[in-house]
């Protein structure tokens, strides 16, 4: 599902945000990402979707060659995952459910079907009642389940979620990975970049720890994961 053999990324001017890295997860994974900041968390995530182009090495994310992916065809790439970041980056101007529903018109999908797979979204994600409100008159919470929904609306074979609980209170963290978990029990293989080692340590699943851009720890439940 997802792949790195020997990746690398370094920045002009020789800075090293991930050195020589290779790991591997499985469909239907939900895989913690942690580590300090700076420790390379984003750069990893954003090499996943070709934010980032790594200087060297083999990446593959749902049977696509990263790597050798022409920016072009990026899109294609992005039509397969779903990317949740830590600022939500609604639409002001638009309400919740026309915030979901626009990554449906992007797509080209039906009027009728995105009014259908919309209101699926909302309920998913518990938001019938915030349908109408607009992005300033969500909660934190409630701003990330919308992203949450949105990101969804392609049905992607990959989550990929960098802190999206990074701005939230400890009981609405709790919220977000519950919901999290639910879409992966559904099927759709999560990795979660985070530093909020009461998370990680709360859940059982497995743990990728980045330090310097390096893979440090690599385990579930406390036993080492062979790569």
């Amino acid at each position: 599902m997802i792949s790195l053999k020997n990746v690398s990324l370094v920045f002009q001017g020789g800075s090293v945000a991930i050195s020589n890295i290779s790991t591997e997860i499985k469909e239907g994974e939900f895989v913690y990402l942690v580590g300090h900041s700076g420790s390379g968390k984003s750069s990893f995530m954003k090499l996943l979707y070709k934010e980032y182009i790594a200087t060297k090495g083999e990446i593959e994310v749902a049977n696509i060659d990263v790597s050798n992916l022409p920016r072009w065809k990026t899109p294609l790439l992005r039509r397969k995952i779903g990317i949740v970041t830590q600022e939500p980056q609604l639409l002001e101007s638009r309400n919740t459910f026309e915030n979901i529903s626009f990554a449906l018109e992007i797509m080209g999908n039906l009027p009728e079907e995105i009014e259908t797979k919309t209101n699926t979204l909302l309920d998913l994600v518990e938001l019938n009642d915030c349908a109408f409100k607009y992005p300033g008159q969500l909660s934190g919470g409630e701003q990330t389940r919308a992203i949450i929904a949105r990101a969804l609306a392609n049905n992607p074979v990959v989550l990929l979620c960098d802190e999206p609980t990074g701005n939230l209170d400890p009981d609405l963290s709790i919220q977000i990975i519950s919901l999290l978990e639910k879409i992966n029990r559904a099927g759709t293989t999560v990795l979660m970049a985070t530093h909020d080692s009461s998370i990680v340590n709360r859940r059982k699943k497995r743990i990728i720890e980045l330090k310097d851009g390096k893979v440090k720890r690599d385990e579930l439940n406390g036993s080492y994961v062979v790569r």
